[in-house]
């Protein structure tokens, strides 16, 4: 099971919001960089980036300053947030980036993201964002009218690397991962889970830790508040 720490991006720095909210947030790096930098010493094997601005504006806002983190970190890279078309996809992997995150266009535009899945097998992660119960887009502006397990079974058939799975009212409040909507999530879809959302402690990824179908789980606000040893969690690692 990995641990993944998370870089939100937001006006060039590295931030977390409050349940998606980009109105509320907490500044925690003035400089990202130190951030990624910080993981790398960590041993972190894989490294969560989104560019917030461009989940909200649809383009790859910070693209010059992940393209930075993704030579100072040294490990694998997901990242995500405005990649809406090949040429985005394309451009963040000729700079390094390991995996790419699809969200909006998982519910919009299907195709392209067939397209992707086809053209870059096992390197596209599906994000998923539910808001009580219902999938949301747009930065998390917009709630959808499909369940999650509808919209992911929707790709059978196409090489995913894994899905993110994301409660957006559990995002940046520490009350912790919904444990029971993630592993039920895992056990009614054919690609590998990495746990998002409001993760508060160890206790968490102790929960999930050699469940069926769960690859990782993604920590942000838990660290930089102190709440979790990451040292600790990293250990836990398969």
């Amino acid at each position: 099971m990995l641990i993944i720490p998370a870089i939100d991006l937001l006006n060039a720095k590295a931030v977390r919001l409050k349940q998606g909210d980009m109105d509320d947030f907490t500044v925690y790096y003035d400089n990202p960089l130190d951030a990624a930098k910080m993981f790398a010493d960590m041993g972190v094997k894989r490294l969560h980036i989104v560019d917030l601005d461009g989940a909200k504006k649809g383009e790859t806002t910070n693209f010059s300053l992940i393209e930075k983190m993704v030579a100072t970190a040294g490990m694998d890279i997901e990242v995500g947030g405005g990649i809406r078309d090949m040429k985005k996809l394309k451009a963040y992997f000729e700079i390094g980036v390991k995996y790419g995150i699809l969200g909006t266009v998982v519910v919009k535009n299907p195709e392209f993201v067939k397209e992707a899945m086809s053209e870059f097998p096992d390197r596209i992660i599906l994000g998923v964002d539910a808001k009580d119960g219902y999938v949301a887009t747009e930065g998390w502006y917009e709630k959808s009218t499909v369940t999650a397990v509808e919209l992911i079974n929707s790709y059978e058939g196409y090489s995913a690397e894994s899905v993110i799975y994301t409660d957006i009212s559990r995002d940046g409040m520490l009350t912790g991962i919904n444990i029971e909507a993630t592993l039920s999530l895992a056990e009614s879809i054919k690609y590998p889970v990495i746990a998002s959302g409001g993760l508060k402690g160890i206790e968490d990824i102790k929960a999930l830790q050699g469940k069926k179908g769960i690859l990782g789980a993604i920590t942000g606000k838990a660290f930089y508040e102190g709440k979790i040893d990451l040292k600790e969690a990293l250990e836990l690692q398969d």
